[in-house]
């Protein structure tokens, strides 16, 4: 780490929750950029059995020097209500990824996948704009990139989830949000896709394959894949040979770090850190 790192009685606790846990680089990436704030901060990972989650998570927040929570797969949807306001990305998709405990001890949370994924592919050139989107995975990453890209102007997007009746519901939500976008359930990528975003686990464990099957794409096809990986995903793999460019989980990471280090900026002042507005 380029930073100062120093820890004791008075360093104050952020973590990263999910089941796995092993994959993120999150308290890498984030204790160095609290450290280059001058904060006396750190970030931990913390796995949480789904079946003990809201005992355990609730138990979590109550630790007194814990100022800040980020959440990944599978939680996401369900700490949603540990939350006592909501950002309006977290608010109309019913999940979040980052909580932050406020001075009168309350907890404010919001939804930054979305915003990492068009800050990655706006940093690769990308145009989002006017673009016909197949998404594939309606849970929490997904429904935050389908609800950043339709900020950001795609003209279509097609939501693709094989649990039964999940993607009608993201489709119905976001379309009175977003009406100059046309959000639709489909079961399989459209031909005339140029953009294509893998939102599901698929790639997650050694040896998965495709999430959707794809036959040789169009080199203006951008293809985005949310896991987190050294080595490109399958599907990555794929884009590469028909000469597409492509997004990856790592890009995407680095994509919202800096939106999440805002959004804990106001916390970060009782580490010592610099104020928000600096």
């Amino acid at each position: 780490m380029s930073a100062t790192l120093r820890i004791d009685g008075a360093t104050r606790l952020y973590a990263i929750v999910g089941d796995p846990i092993v994959q993120v680089r999150s308290p890498l990436v984030f204790t160095e950029r609290f450290a280059e704030r001058g904060a006396n901060a750190v970030l931990l990972p913390v796995r949480i059995a789904p079946e003990r989650f809201d005992d355990v998570f609730a138990a979590l927040l109550a630790i007194g020097n814990l100022d800040g929570v980020l959440v990944t797969v599978p939680f996401k949807p369900r700490a949603l209500r540990f939350a006592d306001r909501l950002g309006a990305t977290a608010q109309c998709i019913g999940a979040l990824n980052a909580l932050r405990r406020e001075d009168d001890g309350s907890w404010s949370g919001d939804m930054f996948d979305g915003v990492g994924f068009v800050r990655a592919a706006e940093r690769k050139g990308q145009r989002i704009r006017d673009r016909r989107v197949a998404l594939l995975g309606a849970g929490g990453a997904g429904s935050a990139i389908a609800c950043a890209l339709a900020e950001a102007g795609a003209a279509t997007i097609d939501v693709i989830d094989p649990a039964p009746g999940r993607a009608d519901a993201l489709a119905g939500k976001l379309r009175a949000a977003f009406p100059d976008c046309r959000f639709a359930a489909a079961t399989s990528v459209a031909s005339d896709a140029d953009l294509i975003v893998n939102a599901s686990t698929v790639g997650m464990r050694p040896g998965d394959g495709m999430p959707a099957p794809l036959g040789p794409l169009p080199p203006g096809t951008l293809v985005g894949d949310v896991i987190l990986s050294e080595e490109p995903t399958a599907m990555l793999r794929h884009a590469e040979r028909c000469g597409c460019a492509w997004v990856s989980g790592r890009d995407m990471h680095a994509g919202q770090s800096d939106a999440i280090v805002a959004f804990f900026a106001p916390v970060l002042e009782r580490a010592g850190g610099r104020p928000a507005a600096s």
